[in-house]
Protein backbone atom coordinates (compact mmCIF):
# COMPACT_ATOMS: atom_id res chain seq x y z
CA UNK A 1 0.00 0.00 0.00
CA UNK A 2 3.01 2.21 0.56
CA UNK A 3 4.11 1.89 -2.35
CA UNK A 4 0.98 2.40 -4.35
CA UNK A 5 0.27 5.68 -2.04
CA UNK A 6 4.25 6.51 -3.61
CA UNK A 7 3.53 6.28 -6.99
CA UNK A 8 0.16 8.35 -6.76
CA UNK A 9 1.49 11.11 -5.19
CA UNK A 10 4.68 11.34 -8.07
CA UNK A 11 1.79 10.45 -10.83
CA UNK A 12 -0.05 13.98 -9.13
CA UNK A 13 3.36 15.29 -9.63
CA UNK A 14 3.73 14.67 -13.23
CA UNK A 15 0.38 15.71 -13.55
CA UNK A 16 0.57 18.96 -12.06
CA UNK A 17 3.72 19.39 -13.62
CA UNK A 18 2.10 19.34 -16.93
CA UNK A 19 -0.88 21.29 -16.58
CA UNK A 20 1.43 24.19 -15.17
CA UNK A 21 3.43 23.86 -17.86
CA UNK A 22 6.88 23.29 -15.15
CA UNK A 23 9.42 20.95 -15.78
CA UNK A 24 9.68 17.29 -15.26
CA UNK A 25 12.32 17.76 -12.54
CA UNK A 26 9.69 18.91 -10.04
CA UNK A 27 8.25 15.61 -10.35
CA UNK A 28 10.98 13.38 -10.03
CA UNK A 29 12.06 14.93 -6.81
CA UNK A 30 8.36 14.57 -5.19
CA UNK A 31 8.80 10.58 -6.55
CA UNK A 32 12.48 10.63 -4.88
CA UNK A 33 11.32 11.33 -1.58
CA UNK A 34 8.09 9.77 -1.90
CA UNK A 35 10.42 6.55 -2.81
CA UNK A 36 12.76 7.44 -0.28
CA UNK A 37 10.11 7.51 2.42
CA UNK A 38 8.88 4.27 1.53
CA UNK A 39 12.17 2.73 1.59
CA UNK A 40 12.83 4.22 5.56
CA UNK A 41 9.40 2.62 5.93
CA UNK A 42 10.76 -0.66 5.15
CA UNK A 43 13.36 -0.58 7.62
CA UNK A 44 16.49 0.99 5.31
CA UNK A 45 18.37 3.42 6.76
CA UNK A 46 19.01 6.60 5.45
CA UNK A 47 22.74 5.92 5.08
CA UNK A 48 21.76 2.76 2.52
CA UNK A 49 19.06 4.69 0.97
CA UNK A 50 21.60 7.41 0.12
CA UNK A 51 24.47 5.13 -1.17
CA UNK A 52 21.60 3.57 -2.69
CA UNK A 53 20.75 6.92 -4.93
CA UNK A 54 24.47 7.24 -5.54
CA UNK A 55 24.66 4.01 -6.75
CA UNK A 56 22.18 4.69 -9.32
CA UNK A 57 22.82 7.94 -9.96
CA UNK A 58 26.53 7.46 -11.07
CA UNK A 59 25.14 5.19 -13.83
CA UNK A 60 24.22 8.01 -15.79
CA UNK A 61 27.35 9.98 -15.56
CA UNK A 62 28.76 8.26 -18.66
CA UNK A 63 25.61 10.14 -20.39
CA UNK A 64 25.95 13.20 -18.74
CA UNK A 65 29.50 13.38 -19.99
CA UNK A 66 28.19 12.84 -23.36
CA UNK A 67 25.32 15.04 -23.09
CA UNK A 68 27.32 18.25 -21.77
CA UNK A 69 29.43 17.97 -25.58
CA UNK A 70 25.95 17.00 -27.13
CA UNK A 71 25.07 20.41 -26.06
CA UNK A 72 27.86 22.22 -27.15
CA UNK A 73 27.56 20.50 -30.44
CA UNK A 74 24.67 21.55 -31.19
CA UNK A 75 25.18 25.65 -30.97
CA UNK A 76 28.41 24.94 -32.90
CA UNK A 77 26.49 23.00 -35.47
CA UNK A 78 24.66 26.13 -35.95
CA UNK A 79 27.15 28.79 -35.38
CA UNK A 80 29.71 26.75 -38.38
CA UNK A 81 26.85 26.84 -40.88
CA UNK A 82 26.07 23.08 -40.51
CA UNK A 83 22.44 22.83 -40.26
CA UNK A 84 22.49 25.96 -42.40
CA UNK A 85 23.93 24.16 -45.07
CA UNK A 86 21.18 21.14 -44.86
CA UNK A 87 18.51 23.55 -44.74
CA UNK A 88 19.51 26.04 -47.35
CA UNK A 89 20.74 22.62 -50.18
CA UNK A 90 17.33 20.69 -48.77
CA UNK A 91 14.80 23.65 -49.50
CA UNK A 92 16.67 24.18 -52.74
CA UNK A 93 15.82 20.76 -53.95
CA UNK A 94 12.05 21.24 -53.32
CA UNK A 95 10.29 20.85 -56.45
CA UNK A 96 6.04 21.15 -56.35
CA UNK A 97 5.49 17.42 -55.95
CA UNK A 98 8.50 16.52 -53.24
CA UNK A 99 8.43 18.79 -51.02
CA UNK A 100 6.48 16.66 -48.03
CA UNK A 101 8.95 14.09 -49.08
CA UNK A 102 11.83 16.18 -49.45
CA UNK A 103 10.71 17.53 -45.48
CA UNK A 104 11.01 14.14 -44.10
CA UNK A 105 14.43 13.20 -45.68
CA UNK A 106 16.38 16.70 -44.14
CA UNK A 107 14.43 15.88 -40.71
CA UNK A 108 15.75 12.33 -40.89
CA UNK A 109 19.47 13.59 -41.96
CA UNK A 110 19.38 16.46 -39.60
CA UNK A 111 18.34 14.57 -36.67
CA UNK A 112 20.81 11.88 -37.15
CA UNK A 113 23.60 14.29 -37.32
CA UNK A 114 22.51 15.93 -34.35
CA UNK A 115 20.18 13.35 -32.76
CA UNK A 116 17.20 15.60 -30.95
CA UNK A 117 13.89 15.67 -31.93
CA UNK A 118 13.59 18.99 -30.71
CA UNK A 119 16.03 20.40 -32.36
CA UNK A 120 15.54 19.38 -35.96
CA UNK A 121 12.09 20.62 -35.08
CA UNK A 122 12.51 23.99 -33.57
CA UNK A 123 15.18 24.43 -36.77
CA UNK A 124 14.76 22.43 -40.03
CA UNK A 125 10.88 21.84 -39.12
CA UNK A 126 10.01 25.62 -38.28
CA UNK A 127 11.51 26.53 -41.80
CA UNK A 128 9.96 23.58 -43.40
CA UNK A 129 5.99 24.80 -41.55
CA UNK A 130 6.54 28.59 -42.92
CA UNK A 131 7.16 26.89 -46.49
CA UNK A 132 4.40 24.53 -46.48
CA UNK A 133 2.35 27.44 -44.79
CA UNK A 134 3.08 29.60 -47.22
CA UNK A 135 2.76 27.34 -50.64
CA UNK A 136 -0.53 25.89 -49.69
CA UNK A 137 0.49 22.62 -48.81
CA UNK A 138 -1.19 20.63 -46.12
CA UNK A 139 0.50 21.28 -43.03
CA UNK A 140 -0.68 18.97 -40.82
CA UNK A 141 0.42 16.08 -43.45
CA UNK A 142 3.90 18.45 -43.25
CA UNK A 143 4.04 18.44 -39.46
CA UNK A 144 3.51 14.05 -39.51
CA UNK A 145 6.68 13.90 -41.98
CA UNK A 146 8.30 16.36 -39.88
CA UNK A 147 7.82 14.61 -36.63
CA UNK A 148 8.57 11.23 -38.84
CA UNK A 149 12.04 12.98 -39.94
CA UNK A 150 13.00 14.32 -36.43
CA UNK A 151 12.48 11.19 -34.62
CA UNK A 152 14.56 9.12 -37.04
CA UNK A 153 17.78 10.32 -35.27
CA UNK A 154 16.26 10.12 -31.38
CA UNK A 155 16.32 6.32 -31.71
CA UNK A 156 19.41 5.99 -33.96
CA UNK A 157 21.90 8.82 -33.84
CA UNK A 158 25.31 8.51 -32.04
CA UNK A 159 23.93 11.70 -30.41
CA UNK A 160 21.01 10.97 -29.02
CA UNK A 161 20.26 11.36 -25.22
CA UNK A 162 17.67 8.70 -25.31
CA UNK A 163 19.52 6.46 -26.98
CA UNK A 164 22.55 6.80 -25.38
CA UNK A 165 20.28 6.21 -21.80
CA UNK A 166 19.21 3.02 -23.65
CA UNK A 167 22.16 1.76 -24.27
CA UNK A 168 23.95 2.45 -21.01
CA UNK A 169 21.34 0.94 -19.08
CA UNK A 170 21.38 -1.80 -21.07
CA UNK A 171 25.17 -1.95 -21.24
CA UNK A 172 25.23 -2.50 -24.64
CA UNK A 173 28.07 -0.99 -27.17
CA UNK A 174 26.53 1.98 -28.54
CA UNK A 175 28.04 1.75 -32.26
CA UNK A 176 26.64 -1.99 -32.31
CA UNK A 177 23.53 -0.40 -31.78
CA UNK A 178 23.21 2.24 -34.15
CA UNK A 179 23.95 0.01 -36.40
CA UNK A 180 20.80 -2.08 -35.76
CA UNK A 181 19.03 0.79 -35.82
CA UNK A 182 19.67 1.37 -39.11
CA UNK A 183 19.44 -2.33 -40.21
CA UNK A 184 15.72 -2.05 -38.49
CA UNK A 185 14.96 0.89 -39.97
CA UNK A 186 15.30 -0.54 -43.85
CA UNK A 187 11.48 -2.00 -44.34
CA UNK A 188 9.77 1.17 -42.59
CA UNK A 189 11.78 3.44 -44.11
CA UNK A 190 11.01 2.16 -47.77
CA UNK A 191 7.24 2.35 -46.87
CA UNK A 192 7.43 5.56 -45.01
CA UNK A 193 9.45 6.93 -48.39
CA UNK A 194 6.56 5.51 -50.35
CA UNK A 195 3.57 7.01 -48.30
CA UNK A 196 5.41 10.04 -48.04
CA UNK A 197 6.09 10.18 -51.84
CA UNK A 198 2.65 9.44 -52.63
CA UNK A 199 1.19 12.49 -50.20
CA UNK A 200 3.79 14.66 -51.77
CA UNK A 201 2.44 14.28 -55.37
CA UNK A 202 -1.09 14.90 -53.87
CA UNK A 203 0.08 18.24 -52.05
CA UNK A 204 2.07 19.91 -54.18
CA UNK A 205 3.72 23.02 -52.95
CA UNK A 206 2.27 25.85 -54.97
CA UNK A 207 5.69 28.38 -54.20
CA UNK A 208 8.53 28.83 -52.60
CA UNK A 209 9.58 32.20 -50.33
CA UNK A 210 12.91 32.41 -51.38
CA UNK A 211 13.47 35.32 -48.58
CA UNK A 212 14.77 32.82 -45.95
CA UNK A 213 17.44 31.30 -48.88
CA UNK A 214 18.64 35.06 -49.00
CA UNK A 215 18.81 35.48 -45.43
CA UNK A 216 21.35 32.41 -44.59
CA UNK A 217 23.48 32.94 -47.55
CA UNK A 218 23.70 36.51 -46.09
CA UNK A 219 24.26 35.24 -42.58
CA UNK A 220 26.46 32.18 -43.19
CA UNK A 221 29.29 30.94 -45.67
CA UNK A 222 28.00 27.61 -47.06
CA UNK A 223 30.80 25.69 -47.85
CA UNK A 224 30.31 22.37 -48.67
CA UNK A 225 33.73 22.58 -45.93
CA UNK A 226 30.66 22.59 -43.37
CA UNK A 227 29.44 19.18 -43.95
CA UNK A 228 32.67 18.02 -42.36
CA UNK A 229 31.51 18.00 -38.75
CA UNK A 230 28.75 15.48 -39.76
CA UNK A 231 30.57 13.23 -41.83
CA UNK A 232 33.06 13.13 -38.52
CA UNK A 233 30.77 11.94 -36.30
CA UNK A 234 29.43 9.80 -38.70
CA UNK A 235 32.54 8.02 -39.69
CA UNK A 236 33.62 7.75 -36.36
CA UNK A 237 30.80 6.52 -34.62
CA UNK A 238 30.46 3.52 -37.72
CA UNK A 239 33.96 2.78 -36.96
CA UNK A 240 33.58 2.44 -33.52
CA UNK A 241 34.84 5.19 -32.05
CA UNK A 242 33.42 5.51 -28.31
CA UNK A 243 30.57 8.31 -29.00
CA UNK A 244 32.07 10.43 -26.48
CA UNK A 245 35.05 10.44 -28.47
CA UNK A 246 33.20 11.32 -32.13
CA UNK A 247 31.20 14.11 -30.39
CA UNK A 248 33.79 15.90 -29.00
CA UNK A 249 35.80 15.67 -32.32
CA UNK A 250 32.52 16.86 -34.63
CA UNK A 251 32.14 19.69 -32.22
CA UNK A 252 36.00 21.01 -32.20
CA UNK A 253 35.87 20.96 -35.71
CA UNK A 254 32.43 22.95 -35.78
CA UNK A 255 34.26 25.39 -33.58
CA UNK A 256 37.59 26.05 -35.74
CA UNK A 257 34.66 26.07 -38.70
CA UNK A 258 32.99 28.95 -37.27
CA UNK A 259 35.68 31.04 -36.64
CA UNK A 260 38.12 30.64 -39.52
CA UNK A 261 35.06 29.71 -41.83
CA UNK A 262 32.15 31.88 -40.68
CA UNK A 263 34.72 34.45 -39.16
CA UNK A 264 33.23 34.33 -35.63
CA UNK A 265 35.93 35.54 -33.07
CA UNK A 266 37.23 32.98 -30.59
CA UNK A 267 35.54 34.36 -27.84
CA UNK A 268 31.54 34.44 -29.61
CA UNK A 269 32.44 30.85 -29.91
CA UNK A 270 32.80 29.59 -26.75
CA UNK A 271 30.38 31.72 -25.28
CA UNK A 272 27.87 30.22 -27.71
CA UNK A 273 29.23 27.02 -27.00
CA UNK A 274 27.79 27.28 -23.65
CA UNK A 275 25.12 29.67 -24.07
CA UNK A 276 23.52 28.85 -27.00
CA UNK A 277 24.20 30.58 -30.72
CA UNK A 278 22.53 33.90 -31.41
CA UNK A 279 22.70 35.38 -35.09
CA UNK A 280 23.02 38.53 -36.03
CA UNK A 281 19.53 38.34 -38.71
CA UNK A 282 16.10 38.62 -36.78
CA UNK A 283 14.90 36.93 -38.98
CA UNK A 284 16.85 33.93 -38.70
CA UNK A 285 17.04 34.35 -35.08
CA UNK A 286 13.97 32.17 -34.44
CA UNK A 287 15.20 29.40 -36.32
CA UNK A 288 18.78 28.80 -35.67
CA UNK A 289 19.06 30.14 -31.67
CA UNK A 290 19.66 27.79 -29.49
CA UNK A 291 22.05 24.82 -28.20
CA UNK A 292 24.63 25.08 -25.49
CA UNK A 293 25.95 23.38 -22.91
CA UNK A 294 23.31 25.37 -20.62
CA UNK A 295 20.49 23.92 -23.00
CA UNK A 296 20.90 20.56 -21.76
CA UNK A 297 20.83 20.77 -18.00
CA UNK A 298 16.98 20.02 -17.81
CA UNK A 299 17.39 16.76 -20.01
CA UNK A 300 20.30 16.28 -17.73
CA UNK A 301 18.71 16.83 -14.45
CA UNK A 302 15.79 14.39 -15.61
CA UNK A 303 18.68 11.46 -17.11
CA UNK A 304 20.57 11.61 -13.21
CA UNK A 305 17.25 11.89 -11.53
CA UNK A 306 15.88 9.26 -12.91
CA UNK A 307 18.83 7.05 -12.37
CA UNK A 308 18.67 7.46 -8.93
CA UNK A 309 15.02 5.52 -8.76
CA UNK A 310 16.94 2.67 -10.53
CA UNK A 311 19.17 2.36 -7.31
CA UNK A 312 16.48 2.91 -4.93
CA UNK A 313 13.97 0.54 -6.66
CA UNK A 314 16.87 -2.21 -7.10
CA UNK A 315 18.26 -1.49 -3.42
CA UNK A 316 15.26 -1.86 -1.86
CA UNK A 317 13.42 -4.27 -3.87
CA UNK A 318 10.21 -2.40 -3.82
CA UNK A 319 9.21 -3.53 -7.20
CA UNK A 320 9.51 -7.19 -6.87
CA UNK A 321 6.28 -7.80 -7.11
CA UNK A 322 5.50 -5.59 -10.19
CA UNK A 323 8.96 -7.43 -12.15
CA UNK A 324 7.15 -10.90 -11.48
CA UNK A 325 3.96 -9.67 -13.19
CA UNK A 326 5.83 -8.06 -16.18
CA UNK A 327 7.98 -10.71 -16.47
CA UNK A 328 5.29 -13.14 -16.86
CA UNK A 329 3.59 -10.48 -19.17
CA UNK A 330 6.85 -11.07 -21.38
CA UNK A 331 6.74 -14.65 -21.52
CA UNK A 332 3.40 -14.82 -22.28
CA UNK A 333 3.60 -11.94 -25.56
CA UNK A 334 6.91 -11.84 -25.51
CA UNK A 335 10.24 -9.63 -24.22
CA UNK A 336 9.19 -6.71 -27.32
CA UNK A 337 5.47 -7.13 -27.05
CA UNK A 338 5.60 -6.87 -23.20
CA UNK A 339 8.55 -3.37 -23.80
CA UNK A 340 4.88 -2.04 -26.20
CA UNK A 341 3.14 -2.49 -23.28
CA UNK A 342 5.50 -0.87 -20.83
CA UNK A 343 6.06 2.29 -23.41
CA UNK A 344 2.68 3.03 -23.85
CA UNK A 345 1.88 2.85 -19.85
CA UNK A 346 4.63 4.84 -18.96
CA UNK A 347 3.98 7.49 -21.99
CA UNK A 348 0.34 7.89 -21.16
CA UNK A 349 0.81 8.17 -17.10
CA UNK A 350 4.69 9.53 -16.89
CA UNK A 351 4.53 11.34 -20.22
CA UNK A 352 8.27 11.19 -20.63
CA UNK A 353 10.80 9.15 -22.58
CA UNK A 354 13.66 9.21 -20.29
CA UNK A 355 11.14 7.86 -17.10
CA UNK A 356 10.07 5.42 -19.80
CA UNK A 357 13.40 4.03 -20.57
CA UNK A 358 14.17 3.51 -16.46
CA UNK A 359 10.95 1.74 -16.24
CA UNK A 360 11.69 -0.75 -18.84
CA UNK A 361 14.72 -1.28 -17.44
CA UNK A 362 13.33 -2.45 -13.97
CA UNK A 363 10.48 -4.23 -15.19
CA UNK A 364 11.84 -6.22 -18.16
CA UNK A 365 15.57 -6.15 -17.67
CA UNK A 366 15.90 -9.43 -16.06
CA UNK A 367 14.26 -11.39 -19.31
CA UNK A 368 17.24 -10.29 -21.43
CA UNK A 369 20.53 -11.90 -21.75
CA UNK A 370 21.30 -10.10 -24.50
CA UNK A 371 22.63 -6.43 -23.88
CA UNK A 372 21.89 -5.17 -27.54
CA UNK A 373 18.63 -7.56 -28.07
CA UNK A 374 17.90 -4.79 -24.70
CA UNK A 375 18.82 -1.26 -26.35
CA UNK A 376 17.31 -2.62 -29.81
CA UNK A 377 13.84 -3.41 -27.93
CA UNK A 378 13.51 -0.35 -26.27
CA UNK A 379 15.10 2.16 -28.88
CA UNK A 380 12.51 0.52 -30.91
CA UNK A 381 9.32 0.55 -29.00
CA UNK A 382 9.50 3.56 -25.78
CA UNK A 383 11.54 6.43 -27.69
CA UNK A 384 9.32 6.33 -30.76
CA UNK A 385 6.30 5.61 -29.17
CA UNK A 386 6.22 8.09 -26.27
CA UNK A 387 6.26 10.94 -28.92
CA UNK A 388 2.46 9.46 -30.30
CA UNK A 389 0.99 9.98 -27.04
CA UNK A 390 -1.15 13.07 -27.71
CA UNK A 391 0.06 15.11 -23.85
CA UNK A 392 3.42 13.44 -23.83
CA UNK A 393 6.18 15.95 -23.72
CA UNK A 394 7.84 14.27 -26.79
CA UNK A 395 4.69 14.81 -28.76
CA UNK A 396 4.09 18.15 -27.15
CA UNK A 397 7.01 19.90 -27.57
CA UNK A 398 7.64 19.58 -31.32
CA UNK A 399 4.71 19.88 -32.04
CA UNK A 400 4.04 23.31 -30.30
CA UNK A 401 7.09 24.60 -32.54
CA UNK A 402 5.42 23.79 -35.11
CA UNK A 403 2.17 25.31 -34.56
CA UNK A 404 -0.15 22.39 -35.06
CA UNK A 405 -1.55 19.91 -32.59
CA UNK A 406 -2.15 15.81 -31.79
CA UNK A 407 -3.98 15.84 -35.63
CA UNK A 408 -0.30 15.61 -37.09
CA UNK A 409 0.43 11.95 -35.39
CA UNK A 410 -1.42 10.01 -37.56
CA UNK A 411 0.47 11.32 -40.49
CA UNK A 412 4.17 10.55 -38.42
CA UNK A 413 3.95 7.11 -39.76
CA UNK A 414 7.30 6.28 -39.13
CA UNK A 415 6.76 6.41 -35.28
CA UNK A 416 4.31 3.29 -35.54
CA UNK A 417 5.76 1.50 -38.96
CA UNK A 418 9.19 0.55 -36.44
CA UNK A 419 7.88 -0.84 -34.01
CA UNK A 420 5.17 -2.86 -36.16
CA UNK A 421 7.93 -3.71 -38.13
CA UNK A 422 10.47 -4.75 -36.06
CA UNK A 423 7.68 -6.33 -33.79
CA UNK A 424 6.90 -9.25 -36.99
CA UNK A 425 10.83 -9.25 -38.06
CA UNK A 426 12.78 -9.52 -34.85
CA UNK A 427 13.18 -13.30 -35.05
CA UNK A 428 15.49 -11.88 -38.11
CA UNK A 429 17.54 -9.83 -36.22
CA UNK A 430 17.93 -11.98 -33.45
CA UNK A 431 17.42 -15.31 -34.22
CA UNK A 432 18.33 -16.43 -30.01
CA UNK A 433 15.52 -14.41 -28.77
CA UNK A 434 12.91 -17.06 -30.29
CA UNK A 435 14.75 -19.60 -28.33
CA UNK A 436 14.51 -17.26 -25.01
CA UNK A 437 10.51 -16.91 -23.58
CA UNK A 438 9.70 -16.05 -27.13
CA UNK A 439 11.59 -12.82 -28.29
Amino acid sequence: MDLLIAFLIFLAGVIACLVSGQTLIYALLLGLCCFLAVGRKRGFTWTALGNMVWTGGKTSFPVVRVLVFIGCLTSLWRADGTIGFFVYHGIRLITPHLFILIAFFLTAILSFGIGTSFGVTGTAGVVLMILARSGGVNEVITAGAIMSGAYFGERCSPASSSALLAVSLSGADSGKNMKMMLKTSIIPLLLTIGIYGILSWQNPILSVDSQILEEMTSEFTLSWLTLLPAVMLLVMALSGIKVFYAVAASGACAFLLAVLLQGTDVWNAVWWTIFGYQPKSDKLAAIFSGGGMLSMKTVIALVVLSSTYSGIFRGTGMLEGIQKKAARLGEKLGRFAAQIVIAVCAGCVFCNQTIGIIMAEQMLGQLYEDAQEKAADVCNSIILIAALVPWSVASTGPLAMLGVGAEALPCSVLLYLVPLSYLLTKGVWFPKSRRLSNG
